[in-house]
This record gives C-alpha cells, structure tokens and sequence, in this order.
C-alpha cells in the first residue's frame, strides 16, 4: 500500500501541537513555582499544592466536554477550539494580578489542556494507517515532551540565578519575582496560534464523517481516505467502517448510559486503568515538584532549574526511541517493561533518601525513571487508549478515560506535599513504586496486543471477547 506520505505527517503533526501546548502549560508551572510562590505570598502546604494542582480541575472539565463535543462538532472544530484557549489563558496567567485570578486562568488553561489530551491523540489514530499508527500517535507524546523541555528550558533562561542565601523576600522583591515567572506563562501564546491557525487547514476525521447519517459526508470521508492512501485504501477503510457501523449506528448517536454495557464497561475499564496508572507510577510529581525534590538532595534554586533542563533532554531522547519501536515491538511489552522499570527505580530513589545520599545519585536515579517512562507508559498509554475503543463511543470512551487520568493526576500532584510530609521522600517514592508492581499485574492479565490491526480489527475482537 502507497501513502501520501508528505500529507499525512503533516495533518498529525498539527494534530501534535495540541500535545506540545500540553506539555508546556502543564510543566511550566515547575520552573515558575518559586517565583510565584513568593509573589503571591503563599505558606500553607494546601495552597502551594492548590497553586501547583488547580490547573487539573480544567483538565478535568474539558476532558469531560471533549466527550461531549468531539462526537457532537467533529474533531477539527475541538482543535481550533483547545488552540485559542490556550492563547488567551496563557498571557491571561502570566498577567494575573491576583492569586484568585491566577488560579481562575490556570484551571481556564487547564480546560484546553484536556480538550487536546482527548482531542490529538484521537484525531491522529482515526487518520493513520494502521501499519503507523502506533508512531504518530505517538507522536503526540513527542510534541508532549517537546513542549515539557521547551518549558524547562525557557524557565531556565529566564530565570536570573539566584544568590545563595536569598531569602524569600529578596526573592519576591527580584525580577525573578516579579516578572520571571510572568513571561514563563505568556510565552506559550505563540505556539498556541500557530496551532490556531493550522487547525484550520486539516481536514476533518474520515472515521467521524462516515459514521454520520448522509451521503454528502460520506462522499468527503473517502476523499480524504483517498487523499491518505489512494482509491484503494479508501474503498478498504469504508468497506471496515461500514462493517463496524451495521451493529453501532452513527456516530454521536449513542448514550453514555450504553459504555457500562457489559462489552463496553469490560474496555472502559481498561482504559481507566491504564489511564490512572500513567499518573500513579509518580513520574509527574519529579516534573511538578522538582523543587522540593531536589532541594533535599542538596541543590540550589539555580541547581534546581538546571536539573529540570536535564530532566526534559533525558525525556526527549526516550520519547524519540520509543518513536522508533512502538510500532515494531508492540505495546504489551513495553507496559509491563515500564511499570517493571519504574518500580525499580524508585525503590532505589527510596533508599537513597533512606540513607540521606545528595546530589548525583538521586539526579541519576530520577532520569533512570524518568527515561523508562519516556520510553513506555508515557507514549504506550494514549496509543492504547486511542485504539481499544470502538468507533461510535471513541470520543466519549476516551473522555473518560482521560478525565480518569486527570482525576488520577490531580490527587497524585494535590497530595505530594502531605505524603513526602508524612512518609518522607523515602516512603513517598516505595509507595509509588508499589503502585507500578500492581500496574505489571493488570497489564499481565488483562491488555493484549494491538500492534498491526486496523481500529476496527480491534474493536471486533475486544467486544467479541469473554
């Protein structure tokens, strides 16, 4: 089979945005954090988890609308959508005169964070052939990490250094207090409306055109098939999504009452998990609360801001070899690898802070995980996540899903500072750890392959299963 090679790497590559604009909102927070904190005069371990976790009840809710909207208006319409949110909200926070306003325009852009979470790996998996699906959806993951080090690394060089000493006045007094941390936030504005204004030149999803009711979108459904893999390929997919279609009815025009049928709440279900284990694995507290955890390594602000640079190159060159193999090795394997890895690596980030170790052992041992989630759960999850569904409950079923792993993410970010306050960093970590041996059970026992088959494929077999 021949395809547009050009055309469809660049319409997934608008898609992506979306997932570069989530990575740099979603860490920037990291770098900024104590700088505002200083501004803004916050004390109480509640309100800094507060500042650090407000932004997720956006991703919540535009999670949840996303299942809404993108069965309902299309999945193009969602992206142009997420795009300008993101603009406004970005310059919005950087400029916020208050913390109450701070926190209203972070949970605004955490709104657009969760359309794009739901909205670019689905819109990726419905276009891409299936022998590429796994990488570009993937793809997805890259723009992700992408935009996490393009946020570290313009933290970083915003940032003034901070003399040794300073106290937490001098600091909200400096630049660094008063405008730094403001410029980290605006600066996403500008590839937010590159993103603006390339959603509107891709085309709409094939899947979601041809599972509507009349001919007219059927008719545009194959010409973009065609244009993706010639009048072959288009007869092929429209033969399978019509196959798909004779027990499903259009698109949108199911309940959500219908996903806890037995068939489809079986898949929900594991979709929920796999979701909720990406968050509970930890990795996302080492991006949010870097701080914290390098300052009882024996870093420095400056020292700090610097290992988070190394934090995102490490996540980047990961995320660009699991590029490379997903679609080669498969994604069973590369989950129970990485909650294997990761468990491991924390125990070890664990005993180092047993024993009170400083420095380069913990910094190795949080690129160690760091690396492994890269390379695995990271990409493997929205893969997954984006093909186990069936075409007339994607939208909503992923919606789900996702808004589970903001849920999941939320209490993981809001409940760090009470866990490494009661546990220490030390328990903190083996907790985590535990969760991710719990998580190479459930991966062990109930995902199965989904490398080299057609959505359509792969929902028959899912729903045929017992």
């Amino acid at each position: 089979m021949s395809y547009n090679t050009r055309y469809i790497w660049l319409i997934c590559a608008v898609a992506a945005l979306g997932g570069l604009l989530f990575g740099y909102d979603f860490v920037v927070i990291g770098g900024a954090k104590p700088f505002y904190e200083r501004y803004f005069e916050l004390s109480s371990e509640r309100l800094i988890g507060w500042a650090n976790s407000c932004a997720l009840v956006g991703c919540l809710a535009g999670s949840l609308a996303s299942g809404l909207f993108t069965d309902r208006f299309g999945r193009k319409k969602i992206l142009i959508l997420a795009a300008l949110l993101f603009a406004v909200s970005s310059v919005l926070t950087g400029w916020a005169p208050s913390f109450g306003w701070f926190v209203a325009w972070r949970i605004a852009g955490g709104s657009a964070i969760g359309l794009a979470s739901n909205v670019s790996p689905l819109y990726i998996a419905e276009v891409s052939p299936r022998e590429w699906r796994g990488r570009l959806v993937a793809l997805n993951q890259l723009t992700i990490v992408i935009g996490i080090l393009a946020a570290q690394v313009v933290n970083w060089r915003i940032a003034q250094p901070v003399p040794d000493g300073a106290t937490a006045e001098m600091i909200r007094l400096s630049w660094n207090g008063q405008y730094a941390w403001r410029w980290m936030f605006t600066a996403v504005a500008a590839p937010a409306a590159v993103f603006f204004a390339g959603a509107w030149l891709v085309p709409e999803s094939p899947r979601w055109l041809a599972k509507r009711p009349g001919q007219r979108d059927s008719l545009r459904a194959r010409e973009i098939l065609a244009r993706i893999g010639g009048a072959s390929y288009a007869n092929r997919e429209m033969l399978e999504i019509a196959g798909s279609g004779k027990e499903s009815g259009p698109a949108g025009g199911t309940r959500w009452s219908e996903l806890l049928s037995p068939g489809l709440a079986r898949i929900l279900a594991m979709g929920v998990a796999l979701a909720v284990l990406q968050q509970w694995c930890g990795i996302n507290v080492i991006f949010n609360y870097a701080e914290e955890i390098y300052q009882r390594a024996g870093y420095n602000v400056n020292g700090v801001l610097f290992n988070i640079v190394i934090t995102g190159a490490i996540n980047l060159a990961c995320t660009l070899l699991a590029l490379g193999f997903v679609d080669r090795f498969g994604r069973r394997g590369f989950m129970l690898a990485g909650s294997a890895g990761i468990a491991v690596s924390h125990t070890l980030l664990g005993l180092a802070y047993h024993f009170g170790m400083k420095g380069l052992p913990v910094l190795v041992l949080t690129l160690c995980a760091i690396g492994c989630y890269a390379m695995t759960l990271a990409p493997i999850t929205w893969v997954l996540i984006s093909e186990i569904f069936p075409n007339r409950v994607r939208g909503r079923a992923v919606s789900i899903s996702v808004s589970a792993l903001w849920i999941a993410c939320f209490l993981l970010t809001f409940t760090f500072p009470v866990l490494n306050s009661a546990l220490g960093s030390a328990g903190t970590f083996w907790l985590y750890a535990a969760i991710c041996l719990a998580g190479f059970g459930f991966v062990l026992l109930r995902v199965p392959e989904t490398k080299g088959k057609s959505l359509e494929q792969i929902e028959q077999e899912l729903v045929g299963l017992k």
